[in-house]
C-alpha cells in the first residue's frame, strides 16, 4: 500500500469523515433550501451567498459539536479559520452554481428546475476541500 493511498484512506474513509458528510449534508440542505426562500426577495446570485451564510453557521455548530470534538482550537480562532475555509468554498459554490445555471444548462437545453439543480451541484462541489481545510485549520488538535 502506498503512502498516498494510506493518507487518502485515513482522511476520507473514516468515521469522522462520514459524520462530516452527514452534518455537512444537513447544513447543505439548510443552504439549498434557504436559497429557494431567499430567492423570493433577492436575485439568484445574491441568494446563493446569503443562503451559504445560513448553511455555514449550521455547519460550524454541527462540526464543533459532532465532528471535530477533540479540537484544541479556541472557538474564536476556529470561527476565523472556519470563515476563511468557507470563503474558498463559497467561491466554488457560487462559481459552479452560476456557471451551470447561466452558461452550461441553457446551452444543453435544461430548463426544468435549472437553478435548483445548478445550486445543488454547487453546494456539493466543495465537500472535500472543506473537510481538509476544517480538519487542518479550523478544528485542528
Amino acid at each position: 500500500m502506498t503512502r498516498a493511498h494510506t493518507v487518502l484512506t485515513k482522511t476520507f474513509i473514516s468515521k469522522q469523515f462520514l459524520v462530516f458528510l452527514l452534518t455537512g449534508g444537513f447544513a447543505a440542505t439548510v443552504n439549498w433550501g434557504s436559497r429557494i426562500v431567499f430567492n423570493f426577495w433577492m436575485p439568484y446570485s445574491a441568494a446563493i451567498v446569503v443562503a451559504y451564510i445560513a448553511g455555514m453557521i449550521t455547519a460550524f455548530l454541527l462540526a464543533k459539536i459532532f465532528v471535530f470534538k477533540a479540537t484544541t482550537q479556541s472557538t474564536g480562532r476556529a470561527v476565523v479559520f472556519f470563515t476563511l475555509v468557507n470563503l474558498l468554498a463559497v467561491l466554488q459554490t457560487w462559481g459552479v452554481s452560476v456557471g451551470l445555471a447561466y452558461y452550461v444548462f441553457p446551452r444543453v437545453g435544461l430548463t426544468w428546475h435549472d437553478r435548483d439543480i445548478a445550486h445543488l451541484i454547487g453546494v456539493m462541489f466543495p465537500v472535500f476541500t472543506s473537510y481538509v481545510g476544517h480538519k487542518r485549520f479550523s478544528f485542528k488538535h
